[in-house]
Protein backbone atom coordinates (compact mmCIF):
# COMPACT_ATOMS: atom_id res chain seq x y z
CA UNK A 1 0.00 0.00 0.00
CA UNK A 2 1.37 3.42 -0.63
CA UNK A 3 0.52 6.92 1.13
CA UNK A 4 -1.89 9.16 -0.81
CA UNK A 5 0.11 12.76 -0.70
CA UNK A 6 0.88 15.03 -3.50
CA UNK A 7 4.35 15.02 -5.75
CA UNK A 8 5.92 17.65 -6.47
CA UNK A 9 9.49 17.74 -8.14
CA UNK A 10 12.26 19.40 -6.36
CA UNK A 11 13.92 22.22 -7.81
CA UNK A 12 16.03 24.87 -7.07
CA UNK A 13 14.80 27.46 -8.47
CA UNK A 14 11.52 26.91 -5.63
CA UNK A 15 14.09 28.14 -3.08
CA UNK A 16 15.03 31.55 -4.49
CA UNK A 17 11.15 31.60 -5.58
CA UNK A 18 9.85 30.87 -1.60
CA UNK A 19 13.01 32.68 -0.48
CA UNK A 20 11.52 36.28 -2.71
CA UNK A 21 8.18 35.37 -0.69
CA UNK A 22 8.67 34.54 2.44
CA UNK A 23 12.20 35.63 3.09
CA UNK A 24 12.12 38.72 0.98
CA UNK A 25 13.76 41.59 3.27
CA UNK A 26 16.89 39.27 3.37
CA UNK A 27 19.32 38.77 0.86
CA UNK A 28 22.57 39.56 -0.60
CA UNK A 29 25.78 42.06 0.37
CA UNK A 30 27.93 42.04 -2.22
CA UNK A 31 32.02 43.58 -2.45
CA UNK A 32 32.11 43.63 -6.31
CA UNK A 33 35.09 43.07 -7.96
CA UNK A 34 35.41 46.71 -9.00
CA UNK A 35 35.31 47.68 -4.94
CA UNK A 36 31.55 48.82 -4.67
CA UNK A 37 29.70 47.15 -1.95
CA UNK A 38 25.76 46.50 -3.24
CA UNK A 39 22.68 45.42 -1.65
CA UNK A 40 20.06 42.92 -3.07
CA UNK A 41 17.20 41.29 -1.43
CA UNK A 42 16.10 37.87 -2.41
CA UNK A 43 12.65 39.59 -4.05
CA UNK A 44 15.28 41.80 -6.04
CA UNK A 45 17.12 38.75 -6.74
CA UNK A 46 14.33 36.53 -8.02
CA UNK A 47 13.29 39.26 -10.21
CA UNK A 48 17.01 39.46 -11.72
CA UNK A 49 16.86 35.77 -12.37
CA UNK A 50 13.81 36.01 -14.14
CA UNK A 51 15.78 38.34 -16.35
CA UNK A 52 18.65 36.33 -16.68
CA UNK A 53 17.15 33.36 -17.81
CA UNK A 54 15.42 35.07 -20.21
CA UNK A 55 18.58 36.60 -21.54
CA UNK A 56 20.05 32.85 -21.57
CA UNK A 57 17.23 31.25 -23.81
CA UNK A 58 17.86 34.20 -26.24
CA UNK A 59 21.14 33.15 -26.56
CA UNK A 60 20.24 29.48 -27.57
CA UNK A 61 20.95 28.03 -24.28
CA UNK A 62 18.46 24.50 -23.99
CA UNK A 63 18.27 21.77 -21.45
CA UNK A 64 21.51 20.06 -20.51
CA UNK A 65 23.49 22.26 -21.66
CA UNK A 66 26.47 23.12 -19.96
CA UNK A 67 26.90 27.06 -19.13
CA UNK A 68 30.52 27.75 -17.21
CA UNK A 69 31.21 30.60 -14.47
CA UNK A 70 34.82 32.04 -13.69
CA UNK A 71 34.00 34.12 -10.99
CA UNK A 72 34.04 35.46 -7.14
CA UNK A 73 31.14 35.14 -4.80
CA UNK A 74 29.58 37.75 -5.83
CA UNK A 75 25.62 38.44 -6.55
CA UNK A 76 25.35 37.81 -10.45
CA UNK A 77 27.44 34.69 -9.78
CA UNK A 78 24.42 33.47 -7.26
CA UNK A 79 22.17 34.33 -10.16
CA UNK A 80 23.62 32.32 -12.15
CA UNK A 81 22.86 29.18 -9.81
CA UNK A 82 18.97 29.93 -10.17
CA UNK A 83 19.14 30.76 -13.61
CA UNK A 84 20.94 28.38 -15.41
CA UNK A 85 19.14 24.88 -13.30
CA UNK A 86 16.07 27.00 -13.10
CA UNK A 87 15.65 26.45 -17.32
CA UNK A 88 16.90 23.15 -17.12
CA UNK A 89 20.84 23.89 -17.91
CA UNK A 90 23.69 23.02 -16.22
CA UNK A 91 25.86 25.57 -14.28
CA UNK A 92 29.48 24.25 -14.22
CA UNK A 93 31.49 26.29 -11.67
CA UNK A 94 35.20 26.37 -12.42
CA UNK A 95 38.20 27.26 -10.11
CA UNK A 96 40.74 29.72 -11.75
CA UNK A 97 42.99 28.53 -9.16
CA UNK A 98 43.08 25.13 -11.39
CA UNK A 99 46.41 24.70 -13.74
CA UNK A 100 45.97 25.60 -17.25
CA UNK A 101 46.10 21.93 -18.13
CA UNK A 102 43.47 20.97 -15.94
CA UNK A 103 41.19 23.70 -17.36
CA UNK A 104 41.65 23.65 -20.55
CA UNK A 105 40.75 19.89 -19.95
CA UNK A 106 37.44 20.85 -17.93
CA UNK A 107 35.91 23.11 -20.33
CA UNK A 108 35.97 21.12 -23.23
CA UNK A 109 35.22 17.71 -21.25
CA UNK A 110 32.13 19.75 -20.13
CA UNK A 111 31.40 20.94 -23.60
CA UNK A 112 30.58 24.53 -22.22
CA UNK A 113 28.11 26.73 -24.47
CA UNK A 114 28.99 30.09 -22.60
CA UNK A 115 31.20 31.00 -19.92
CA UNK A 116 30.17 33.79 -16.99
CA UNK A 117 33.67 35.25 -15.91
CA UNK A 118 34.46 38.05 -13.64
CA UNK A 119 36.64 40.95 -15.67
CA UNK A 120 39.68 39.19 -12.67
CA UNK A 121 39.93 36.16 -14.98
CA UNK A 122 39.69 37.23 -18.38
CA UNK A 123 43.39 37.24 -18.88
CA UNK A 124 43.16 33.51 -17.84
CA UNK A 125 41.20 33.02 -20.72
CA UNK A 126 42.77 35.14 -23.07
CA UNK A 127 45.97 33.00 -22.24
CA UNK A 128 43.68 29.58 -22.96
CA UNK A 129 41.78 30.90 -26.07
CA UNK A 130 43.46 28.88 -28.10
CA UNK A 131 42.54 25.56 -26.30
CA UNK A 132 38.70 26.51 -25.34
CA UNK A 133 35.98 25.26 -27.95
CA UNK A 134 35.38 27.55 -31.29
CA UNK A 135 31.82 28.19 -30.68
CA UNK A 136 32.12 29.42 -26.68
CA UNK A 137 30.91 32.56 -25.68
CA UNK A 138 31.94 34.51 -23.04
CA UNK A 139 30.30 37.30 -20.96
CA UNK A 140 31.56 39.64 -18.62
CA UNK A 141 29.72 40.33 -15.27
CA UNK A 142 30.13 44.00 -14.95
CA UNK A 143 27.66 46.98 -16.02
CA UNK A 144 28.41 48.62 -19.31
CA UNK A 145 30.51 51.36 -16.98
CA UNK A 146 32.76 48.60 -15.74
CA UNK A 147 33.66 46.14 -19.04
CA UNK A 148 37.35 46.16 -19.35
CA UNK A 149 39.59 46.23 -22.06
CA UNK A 150 40.25 42.94 -23.73
CA UNK A 151 41.06 40.96 -27.19
CA UNK A 152 38.46 38.68 -26.45
CA UNK A 153 34.98 38.87 -27.96
CA UNK A 154 32.99 39.30 -25.17
CA UNK A 155 28.94 39.89 -24.21
CA UNK A 156 28.21 42.31 -21.20
CA UNK A 157 26.65 40.79 -18.53
CA UNK A 158 24.08 43.61 -17.36
CA UNK A 159 23.48 44.38 -21.31
CA UNK A 160 22.18 40.97 -22.03
CA UNK A 161 19.56 41.74 -18.98
CA UNK A 162 18.28 45.10 -20.55
CA UNK A 163 15.03 45.16 -21.82
CA UNK A 164 14.62 41.72 -20.46
CA UNK A 165 11.27 40.48 -18.42
CA UNK A 166 11.44 39.75 -14.86
CA UNK A 167 8.96 37.36 -14.66
CA UNK A 168 9.81 33.30 -16.01
CA UNK A 169 7.50 30.70 -16.89
CA UNK A 170 10.16 28.41 -14.95
CA UNK A 171 9.41 24.26 -16.47
CA UNK A 172 8.74 21.97 -14.38
CA UNK A 173 11.12 19.21 -14.62
CA UNK A 174 11.87 15.41 -13.43
CA UNK A 175 13.75 16.17 -9.97
CA UNK A 176 16.63 13.92 -11.24
CA UNK A 177 17.24 16.56 -13.80
CA UNK A 178 21.02 17.47 -13.79
CA UNK A 179 21.24 20.75 -12.07
CA UNK A 180 25.19 21.55 -11.37
CA UNK A 181 28.57 20.04 -12.39
CA UNK A 182 31.67 20.64 -10.21
CA UNK A 183 34.71 19.24 -10.54
CA UNK A 184 37.49 17.64 -8.62
CA UNK A 185 40.67 19.08 -8.49
CA UNK A 186 42.48 16.35 -10.10
CA UNK A 187 45.61 16.14 -7.99
CA UNK A 188 46.20 12.79 -9.36
CA UNK A 189 44.92 12.09 -12.98
CA UNK A 190 42.45 14.12 -15.04
CA UNK A 191 39.72 16.29 -12.68
CA UNK A 192 36.59 14.41 -12.49
CA UNK A 193 33.17 15.24 -12.75
CA UNK A 194 30.71 15.28 -9.82
CA UNK A 195 27.46 16.08 -12.12
CA UNK A 196 24.28 17.31 -9.11
CA UNK A 197 20.65 17.19 -9.48
CA UNK A 198 17.98 19.11 -8.60
CA UNK A 199 16.72 16.86 -5.98
CA UNK A 200 20.25 15.97 -4.67
CA UNK A 201 21.15 20.07 -4.24
CA UNK A 202 17.82 20.81 -2.31
CA UNK A 203 17.81 17.73 -0.16
CA UNK A 204 21.64 18.69 0.38
CA UNK A 205 20.07 22.30 1.52
CA UNK A 206 17.53 20.96 3.34
CA UNK A 207 19.99 19.06 5.21
CA UNK A 208 22.55 21.82 5.80
CA UNK A 209 20.07 24.35 6.72
CA UNK A 210 17.86 21.99 9.12
CA UNK A 211 21.05 20.81 11.03
CA UNK A 212 23.24 24.16 10.78
CA UNK A 213 20.45 26.86 10.83
CA UNK A 214 19.59 26.79 14.37
CA UNK A 215 22.79 26.63 15.66
CA UNK A 216 23.76 30.17 13.56
CA UNK A 217 24.18 33.51 15.42
CA UNK A 218 21.68 36.29 15.38
CA UNK A 219 22.18 40.16 15.27
CA UNK A 220 20.44 42.38 17.63
CA UNK A 221 17.96 42.72 14.64
CA UNK A 222 16.99 39.11 15.04
CA UNK A 223 19.19 38.58 11.65
CA UNK A 224 21.63 36.09 10.40
CA UNK A 225 24.34 37.21 8.45
CA UNK A 226 26.61 34.51 6.78
CA UNK A 227 29.89 35.14 5.01
CA UNK A 228 31.07 32.19 2.74
CA UNK A 229 34.62 32.70 2.07
CA UNK A 230 34.88 29.36 0.73
CA UNK A 231 34.58 30.51 -2.93
CA UNK A 232 31.20 29.27 -5.10
CA UNK A 233 33.51 27.54 -7.78
CA UNK A 234 34.21 25.29 -4.73
CA UNK A 235 31.74 22.84 -4.25
CA UNK A 236 28.63 25.25 -4.80
CA UNK A 237 29.96 27.16 -1.84
CA UNK A 238 29.05 24.04 0.45
CA UNK A 239 25.44 24.53 -0.26
CA UNK A 240 24.87 27.83 1.40
CA UNK A 241 23.77 29.47 -1.88
CA UNK A 242 21.08 27.14 -1.68
CA UNK A 243 20.33 26.92 2.50
CA UNK A 244 20.37 30.39 3.23
CA UNK A 245 17.65 31.72 1.35
CA UNK A 246 15.83 28.60 2.55
CA UNK A 247 16.30 29.89 6.39
CA UNK A 248 16.63 33.62 5.56
CA UNK A 249 19.69 34.21 5.95
CA UNK A 250 21.89 37.21 4.18
CA UNK A 251 25.02 36.09 2.38
CA UNK A 252 27.56 38.44 2.62
CA UNK A 253 29.59 38.16 -0.31
CA UNK A 254 33.19 39.03 -0.23
CA UNK A 255 34.28 39.48 -3.76
CA UNK A 256 38.16 38.76 -4.21
CA UNK A 257 38.94 40.31 -1.19
CA UNK A 258 39.92 37.10 0.91
CA UNK A 259 43.22 38.45 2.68
CA UNK A 260 42.56 38.99 6.65
CA UNK A 261 42.64 42.22 6.62
CA UNK A 262 39.92 42.83 3.93
CA UNK A 263 37.61 39.78 5.58
CA UNK A 264 38.12 41.11 9.28
CA UNK A 265 37.14 44.57 7.74
CA UNK A 266 34.13 43.45 5.98
CA UNK A 267 32.88 41.19 8.50
CA UNK A 268 33.49 43.95 11.02
CA UNK A 269 31.07 46.38 9.13
CA UNK A 270 28.46 44.10 8.16
CA UNK A 271 28.11 42.40 11.53
CA UNK A 272 28.96 38.80 10.58
CA UNK A 273 28.24 36.50 13.10
CA UNK A 274 28.98 33.12 11.11
CA UNK A 275 31.55 32.74 8.59
CA UNK A 276 33.15 29.29 6.40
CA UNK A 277 35.98 28.34 4.78
CA UNK A 278 39.04 26.53 4.62
CA UNK A 279 42.07 26.54 7.60
CA UNK A 280 44.22 28.39 5.16
CA UNK A 281 41.92 30.78 5.04
CA UNK A 282 41.92 31.55 9.06
CA UNK A 283 45.51 31.56 9.30
CA UNK A 284 45.35 35.04 7.55
CA UNK A 285 41.87 36.11 9.45
CA UNK A 286 43.21 35.50 13.01
CA UNK A 287 46.90 37.40 12.26
CA UNK A 288 44.57 40.11 11.62
CA UNK A 289 42.72 39.68 14.60
CA UNK A 290 45.78 39.80 16.62
CA UNK A 291 46.76 42.65 14.87
CA UNK A 292 43.66 44.26 15.29
CA UNK A 293 43.48 43.49 19.11
CA UNK A 294 40.25 41.96 18.68
CA UNK A 295 38.00 39.82 16.70
CA UNK A 296 35.19 41.00 14.18
CA UNK A 297 32.32 42.51 16.39
CA UNK A 298 29.55 40.32 15.78
CA UNK A 299 31.72 37.01 14.66
CA UNK A 300 30.45 34.38 16.97
CA UNK A 301 30.87 31.14 14.56
CA UNK A 302 32.95 29.63 12.08
CA UNK A 303 32.34 26.07 10.00
CA UNK A 304 35.56 24.86 8.98
CA UNK A 305 36.14 22.60 6.21
CA UNK A 306 37.95 21.27 3.50
CA UNK A 307 40.78 19.78 5.22
CA UNK A 308 41.62 19.00 8.71
CA UNK A 309 41.96 21.89 11.07
CA UNK A 310 44.63 22.22 13.64
CA UNK A 311 43.48 22.16 17.43
CA UNK A 312 45.68 25.05 18.27
CA UNK A 313 43.65 26.82 15.67
CA UNK A 314 40.26 25.55 16.78
CA UNK A 315 41.40 27.03 20.43
CA UNK A 316 42.24 30.34 19.59
CA UNK A 317 38.79 30.84 18.02
CA UNK A 318 36.66 29.22 21.36
CA UNK A 319 39.11 31.29 23.71
CA UNK A 320 37.50 34.31 21.79
CA UNK A 321 34.04 32.96 21.88
CA UNK A 322 33.73 31.77 18.52
CA UNK A 323 32.36 28.39 18.15
CA UNK A 324 33.64 26.30 15.89
CA UNK A 325 32.09 23.97 13.62
CA UNK A 326 34.44 21.38 12.08
CA UNK A 327 32.91 19.84 9.24
CA UNK A 328 33.79 17.18 6.68
CA UNK A 329 32.62 16.34 3.28
CA UNK A 330 34.05 16.08 -0.42
CA UNK A 331 33.20 17.53 -3.81
CA UNK A 332 31.70 13.75 -4.84
CA UNK A 333 29.19 14.13 -1.60
CA UNK A 334 27.59 17.83 -2.51
CA UNK A 335 30.09 18.33 0.05
CA UNK A 336 28.96 18.40 3.82
CA UNK A 337 28.46 14.68 5.47
CA UNK A 338 29.54 15.08 8.50
CA UNK A 339 28.91 18.33 11.19
CA UNK A 340 30.53 20.06 14.71
CA UNK A 341 27.23 20.69 16.24
CA UNK A 342 27.68 19.73 19.54
CA UNK A 343 25.45 17.94 21.83
CA UNK A 344 24.42 19.54 25.47
CA UNK A 345 26.57 17.08 27.19
CA UNK A 346 29.27 18.18 25.02
CA UNK A 347 29.06 21.92 25.52
CA UNK A 348 28.81 21.31 29.32
CA UNK A 349 32.80 19.92 29.68
CA UNK A 350 35.74 21.57 31.02
CA UNK A 351 37.31 23.30 27.82
CA UNK A 352 40.50 20.70 27.46
CA UNK A 353 37.93 18.07 27.05
CA UNK A 354 35.61 20.31 25.43
CA UNK A 355 38.19 20.40 22.47
CA UNK A 356 38.85 16.90 22.08
CA UNK A 357 35.44 16.47 20.71
CA UNK A 358 35.78 20.15 18.88
CA UNK A 359 38.75 18.72 16.71
CA UNK A 360 36.85 15.49 15.86
CA UNK A 361 34.91 15.93 12.14
CA UNK A 362 31.65 15.57 14.08
CA UNK A 363 29.20 13.22 13.05
CA UNK A 364 27.31 12.52 10.54
CA UNK A 365 24.35 14.81 9.18
CA UNK A 366 21.23 13.01 8.52
CA UNK A 367 20.82 11.26 5.04
CA UNK A 368 24.31 10.40 4.75
CA UNK A 369 25.47 6.97 5.95
CA UNK A 370 28.84 5.73 7.07
CA UNK A 371 30.84 2.57 7.16
CA UNK A 372 34.68 1.46 7.58
CA UNK A 373 36.07 -1.21 6.00
CA UNK A 374 39.09 -3.18 6.71
CA UNK A 375 41.63 -4.07 3.75
CA UNK A 376 39.23 -7.41 2.24
CA UNK A 377 36.27 -4.82 2.47
CA UNK A 378 34.87 -5.95 6.00
CA UNK A 379 32.52 -3.69 8.01
CA UNK A 380 34.60 -2.62 11.23
CA UNK A 381 32.60 -1.52 14.68
CA UNK A 382 31.87 1.78 15.66
CA UNK A 383 34.14 1.52 18.65
CA UNK A 384 36.64 4.64 18.37
CA UNK A 385 39.53 1.76 18.03
CA UNK A 386 39.11 0.16 15.09
CA UNK A 387 40.36 2.14 11.66
CA UNK A 388 39.68 1.11 8.28
CA UNK A 389 39.00 2.88 4.66
CA UNK A 390 35.59 5.43 4.73
CA UNK A 391 32.98 4.62 2.42
CA UNK A 392 29.60 6.98 2.30
CA UNK A 393 26.15 6.69 0.98
CA UNK A 394 23.27 8.93 0.69
CA UNK A 395 21.01 11.12 -1.53
CA UNK A 396 23.60 13.83 -2.19
CA UNK A 397 26.68 11.38 -2.99
CA UNK A 398 27.81 10.58 -6.59
CA UNK A 399 26.44 7.45 -7.77
CA UNK A 400 29.57 8.21 -10.92
CA UNK A 401 31.05 10.83 -12.61
CA UNK A 402 30.20 12.83 -15.73
CA UNK A 403 31.01 10.98 -18.84
CA UNK A 404 34.08 9.17 -17.37
CA UNK A 405 32.59 5.57 -17.40
CA UNK A 406 36.10 3.92 -15.81
CA UNK A 407 36.39 6.52 -12.86
CA UNK A 408 32.77 5.39 -12.40
CA UNK A 409 33.32 1.78 -12.44
CA UNK A 410 35.59 2.28 -9.49
CA UNK A 411 34.11 4.85 -7.37
CA UNK A 412 31.30 2.19 -5.67
CA UNK A 413 31.76 -1.10 -3.77
CA UNK A 414 29.90 -3.61 -4.33
CA UNK A 415 26.79 -2.49 -2.12
CA UNK A 416 26.96 0.45 -3.81
CA UNK A 417 28.38 3.04 -1.11
CA UNK A 418 31.38 5.28 -2.49
CA UNK A 419 34.80 4.99 -1.41
CA UNK A 420 36.42 8.51 0.06
CA UNK A 421 39.93 7.49 0.49
CA UNK A 422 40.26 8.48 3.84
CA UNK A 423 41.50 6.44 6.58
CA UNK A 424 38.75 6.59 9.70
CA UNK A 425 37.42 5.46 12.67
CA UNK A 426 33.58 6.62 14.01
CA UNK A 427 33.18 6.07 17.81
CA UNK A 428 30.24 4.47 19.81
CA UNK A 429 28.62 8.15 19.75
CA UNK A 430 28.87 8.63 16.17
CA UNK A 431 31.52 10.94 16.28
CA UNK A 432 34.16 10.50 12.82
CA UNK A 433 38.41 10.63 13.09
CA UNK A 434 39.80 11.13 9.48
CA UNK A 435 42.72 9.36 10.59
CA UNK A 436 44.23 10.50 7.23
CA UNK A 437 43.96 9.97 3.32
CA UNK A 438 44.76 6.97 2.62
CA UNK A 439 47.81 7.89 0.21
CA UNK A 440 49.14 10.27 3.03
CA UNK A 441 49.62 7.61 6.34
CA UNK A 442 53.18 7.31 6.83
CA UNK A 443 54.24 3.24 7.28
CA UNK A 444 57.36 3.20 9.56
CA UNK A 445 58.49 -0.19 9.81
CA UNK A 446 55.05 -2.13 9.21
CA UNK A 447 53.00 0.66 11.69
CA UNK A 448 51.11 3.64 10.84
CA UNK A 449 51.79 6.93 11.59
CA UNK A 450 48.87 9.71 11.09
CA UNK A 451 50.52 12.64 9.13
CA UNK A 452 47.30 14.36 10.84
CA UNK A 453 48.23 14.02 13.79
CA UNK A 454 51.61 14.91 13.57
CA UNK A 455 50.94 18.13 12.09
CA UNK A 456 47.92 18.96 14.69
CA UNK A 457 50.79 18.49 17.44
CA UNK A 458 53.21 20.81 15.43
CA UNK A 459 50.94 23.67 15.47
CA UNK A 460 50.09 23.59 18.57
CA UNK A 461 53.71 25.02 18.75
CA UNK A 462 53.68 28.90 19.22
CA UNK A 463 56.54 29.09 16.84
CA UNK A 464 54.89 26.86 13.64
CA UNK A 465 52.58 28.97 11.48
CA UNK A 466 51.75 25.79 9.00
CA UNK A 467 53.12 22.77 8.28
CA UNK A 468 52.95 19.13 6.54
CA UNK A 469 54.11 15.62 7.20
CA UNK A 470 55.14 13.57 4.87
CA UNK A 471 57.23 9.86 4.53
CA UNK A 472 60.07 9.72 3.14
CA UNK A 473 62.02 7.02 2.01
CA UNK A 474 64.07 4.56 4.33
CA UNK A 475 66.26 0.91 3.76
CA UNK A 476 65.42 0.12 7.00
CA UNK A 477 62.11 1.46 8.24
CA UNK A 478 60.55 1.86 4.71
CA UNK A 479 59.44 5.36 5.38
CA UNK A 480 60.37 8.10 8.42
CA UNK A 481 58.22 10.94 9.30
CA UNK A 482 59.67 14.83 8.54
CA UNK A 483 57.77 17.95 8.96
CA UNK A 484 57.92 20.46 5.97
CA UNK A 485 57.20 23.74 8.42
CA UNK A 486 56.53 27.96 8.24
CA UNK A 487 57.61 29.90 10.81
CA UNK A 488 55.51 31.96 12.72
CA UNK A 489 57.93 34.65 13.56
CA UNK A 490 62.21 34.80 13.34
CA UNK A 491 62.85 32.48 15.76
CA UNK A 492 62.35 28.91 14.45
CA UNK A 493 61.99 25.54 16.77
CA UNK A 494 64.81 23.40 16.80
CA UNK A 495 64.19 19.76 15.80
CA UNK A 496 65.08 18.80 19.51
CA UNK A 497 62.46 21.43 20.91
CA UNK A 498 59.45 20.16 18.22
CA UNK A 499 60.04 16.71 19.32
CA UNK A 500 59.86 17.55 22.98
CA UNK A 501 56.58 19.16 22.71
CA UNK A 502 54.88 16.39 20.62
CA UNK A 503 56.07 13.71 22.70
CA UNK A 504 53.48 13.48 25.50
CA UNK A 505 51.12 12.62 22.22
CA UNK A 506 52.94 10.27 20.70
CA UNK A 507 55.84 6.96 20.76
CA UNK A 508 58.77 8.29 20.48
CA UNK A 509 59.39 6.11 17.16
CA UNK A 510 56.34 7.93 15.50
CA UNK A 511 58.36 11.73 16.28
CA UNK A 512 59.94 13.28 12.80
CA UNK A 513 63.29 12.61 12.25
CA UNK A 514 63.71 16.21 10.57
CA UNK A 515 62.06 19.50 10.49
CA UNK A 516 62.87 21.63 6.74
CA UNK A 517 61.61 25.25 7.14
CA UNK A 518 60.33 26.83 3.86
CA UNK A 519 58.76 30.25 3.77
CA UNK A 520 55.20 28.55 2.14
CA UNK A 521 53.89 25.40 1.84
CA UNK A 522 52.17 24.49 -1.83
CA UNK A 523 48.53 24.14 -2.13
CA UNK A 524 45.88 22.72 -3.96
CA UNK A 525 43.36 24.33 -6.02
CA UNK A 526 41.10 24.08 -3.08
CA UNK A 527 43.13 25.71 -0.57
CA UNK A 528 44.64 22.59 0.88
CA UNK A 529 48.35 21.38 1.55
CA UNK A 530 49.78 19.73 -2.14
CA UNK A 531 51.79 16.95 -0.47
CA UNK A 532 52.09 15.83 -3.91
CA UNK A 533 53.88 18.88 -5.26
CA UNK A 534 56.04 18.68 -2.36
CA UNK A 535 56.76 15.57 -2.56
CA UNK A 536 58.13 16.60 -5.98
CA UNK A 537 60.17 19.08 -4.32
CA UNK A 538 61.60 16.94 -2.12
CA UNK A 539 62.48 14.09 -4.65
CA UNK A 540 66.16 14.70 -3.85
CA UNK A 541 65.84 14.81 -0.03
CA UNK A 542 67.83 12.03 1.69
CA UNK A 543 67.28 11.29 5.30
CA UNK A 544 69.55 12.75 8.26
CA UNK A 545 70.51 9.16 8.66
CA UNK A 546 71.71 8.59 5.08
CA UNK A 547 72.65 12.05 3.84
Amino acid sequence: MQGMMMHRPLSIISILEFAAEANARAGLVTVETHGEVTRQSYRETYARVGQLAHALSAMGIKPGDRVATLAWNNRRHFELYYAISGIGAVCHTINPRLSAEQMIYIVNHAADRVIFVDATFLPILAALKEHLPDDLRIVVMADHDHMPDTPLEVFCYEGLMDGQKTVYDWPEMDENTAASLCYTSGTTGNPKGALYSHRSTVLHAFMVGTILGPALPRDEMGKTNILPVVPLFHVNAWGLPYAAPIIGANLIMPGPGLDGESLWSLMDTEKVGSAWGVPTVWMGLLGEIEKQGRKPVALADVVIGGSAAPRSMIEKFEKMDVNVNHAWGMTEMSPIGTHGVMPPEVNQLPFEERMDYKQLQGRRCFGVDLKIVDEDGNRQPHDGKAIGELYVRGNSVVSGYFNNEEASEKALDAEGWFGTGDVASINEDGFLTIQDRAKDLIKSGGEWISSIDLENAAMSHAGVANCAAIGVAHPKWDERPILVAVAAGEDKPSLDVLRDHMAAHFAKWQLPDDVIWVEELPLTATGKVSKLNLRKQLADYKHPELA
